[in-house]
């Protein structure tokens, strides 16, 4: 969807050593977002979008073969996108998939999803996809498809890109100030102490595993509750999860064999007050912020 970062280019630099040709799309789909959501201030960065693929393709030696940046009435050439419930046009359902984890609070986002992907995937009919792992429900949703549809393509997922202190890379950290962006690392602290739980700890139930995420949240904001309003950072945890890998369905325990997923998911809400010459993000730090992560549980060898 734009707003290209590093997370983006390793998919393509991977796309590019396992094909002779690589098709990037840049599209910002409609579709995904909610009637109240952050369409209108997605952030939108077409040029330097573009200097970064031209400077890759010269690393690349030209692999990149096209660059596709449809209109809207070409993804969508019959109805204009609606993003109501149930809504009018011709939509891609992946069910019950899409109603969990993200779906929960966002219950058009996968239906658009995996919508504008079955249309990309029968414009260009790629051999092959690559998707980021950060957005796990996203790359189980589109290989359920695959599967379901009968497509002849084969679903790559790249690991998560992260910066030097572990968050992971997402277009809307671009809204992430300073001080937000130094909070916001908390998802992945507290992704990191369940799997350690798991790993070294050798915790294998659902609430022994959950619990030290929660312990790494509910120790951050109640540090943050102690500072004043121009110092703090307030966040709401929408949800912490440990799930089948395929189902996406939550477990009780884990199966040594077959491993989990562990995600989460935050709002990082608006500061309450800015201090003087304070380094803001795009919008101000004055939106609320959606941050999503995962950590993939291995199965255990014996």
């Amino acid at each position: 969807m734009g707003a290209l970062h590093a997370g983006h280019l390793s998919l393509i630099r991977l796309a590019a050593q396992e094909n002779d040709q690589v098709f990037v799309s840049i599209y910002v789909n409609p579709t995904q977002f909610g009637l109240n959501e952050d369409l209108d201030s997605y952030p939108k960065t077409w040029s330097q979008d573009i200097t970064m693929l031209e400077e890759l393709n010269g690393e690349l030696k030209g692999r990149i073969n096209t660059i596709f940046a449809p209109t809207t009435k070409t993804m969508y050439p019959t109805l204009p996108p609606d993003s109501s419930l149930p809504g009018t046009g011709s939509f891609v359902t992946i069910t019950p998939l899409a109603s969990l984890l993200e779906g929960k609070t966002r219950p058009v986002f996968f239906r658009g999803v995996a919508t504008v992907c079955m249309k990309l995937f029968n414009i260009c009919t790629p051999e092959r996809v690559y998707f980021g792992q950060k957005d796990v429900q996203q790359t189980i949703i589109i290989k359920r498809m695959v599967k379901d549809f009968h497509l002849n393509t084969e679903v790559r997922v790249v690991g998560t890109e992260r910066e030097n202190d572990g968050l992971a890379m997402s277009s809307r950290n671009v809204y992430l100030g300073e001080r937000r962006r130094r909070v916001g690392i908390v998802l992945y602290h507290a992704l990191k102490a369940a799997e350690e739980a798991y790993v070294t700890g050798g915790k294998r139930t659902r609430d022994e595993i959950l619990a030290q995420a929660w312990e790494v949240t509910n120790n951050t904001l109640m540090q943050q509750d102690l500072l004043s309003e121009h110092e703090r950072v307030r966040f709401e945890v929408d949800y912490l999860s440990l799930s089948d890998p395929e189902t996406l369905e939550e477990v009780q325990e884990v199966d040594e064999k077959v491993g989990a997923v562990l995600s989460g998911a935050i709002k990082m809400l608006p500061l309450e007050a800015v201090q003087e010459a304070e380094a803001l993000g795009m919008g101000g730090d004055q939106g609320s912020v959606r941050l999503i992560d995962n950590i993939i549980l291995r199965p255990v060898e014996r």
